[in-house]
């Protein structure tokens, strides 16, 4: 069943990973899972210390040309009645200035304490969400978070 916007919301906000899709300019998808953190209607996603083959990110260039970007959470259980999954969907950008990468990068420390112990300094990608959405096999099985915001 669908869920109402807020509910699906709150499911993504708490969820710990994400999957990131962005499309370069012909429209050929790119996913990568990502952490990131939500404020109102914004998600944030640091370029961090991870290891990474090269720094010229092809998430990073996608955006630079196209920027529409998806991002989804989901739980699987065994039990289907148990399933469930949250979508974000809107227009992305690249935050690489130091006074603007600030209080989003605040937000990602403040989630995950990795990022505590090492601050990210690369650039920050922003979405500006125009839906979210989502849908449930059995919507009162949704974690608490989820339907008490």
């Amino acid at each position: 069943m669908q869920l109402a916007e807020d509910q699906a919301r709150s499911l993504f906000a708490a969820a710990r990973v994400a999957r990131l899709a962005t499309a370069d300019s012909r429209g050929q998808p790119h996913l990568v899972p990502v952490t990131f953190a939500v404020a109102g209607g914004m998600v944030y996603i640091a370029i961090d210390h991870k290891p990474k083959t090269t720094l010229n990110l092809k998430r990073l260039r996608n955006i630079s040309v196209n920027p529409a970007a998806s991002l989804l959470v989901d739980h699987y259980s065994d039990d289907w009645s148990a399933l469930w999954w949250a979508r974000a969907d809107g227009q992305a950008r690249i935050l690489a200035d130091e006074a603007a990468r600030q209080h989003p990068v605040d937000l990602l420390v403040a989630k995950y304490p990795q990022y505590a112990e090492r601050r990210p300094e690369g650039p920050v990608i922003s979405i500006s969400v125009a839906r979210w959405s989502g849908w449930a096999a059995d919507p009162g099985a949704v974690p608490d978070t989820a339907r008490t915001r």
